[in-house]
């Protein structure tokens, strides 16, 4: 588990596309760290809680950093979703954001 909206899966690095969630390495405020690691700490609890599937979207298939883009789908719902529903992540717009 990297942060919220990235993770190792198989040994692949994995950005979750449809989300974007508080920076943990980089924080621009302390804010922006602890909501990044409630963002990280819920992904994870999410992911071993359901079995869920990694499905491709779109037509890119890695970002800049060359991770993998990726949804994470439980029971036909995103886990980004979730996080989103739950004020841990924002619904990823194409540009990021700041969130301090």
């Amino acid at each position: 588990m990297v942060d919220g909206d990235t993770v190792w899966i198989d040994g692949i690095k994995i950005r979750i596309a449809d989300i974007d969630t508080p920076e943990i390495g980089q924080p621009k405020c302390d804010w922006e760290f602890q909501q990044g690691i409630k963002a990280r700490d819920r992904l994870q609890e999410l992911m071993n809680s359901h079995p869920f599937e990694v499905k491709r979207v779109g037509s890119r298939d890695e970002d800049r950093y060359g991770r993998k883009l990726r949804i994470l789908v439980s029971n036909g719902r995103s886990l980004g979703d979730q996080l989103v529903n739950e004020g841990l992540a924002r619904t990823w717009t194409g540009r990021r954001e700041p969130w301090c």
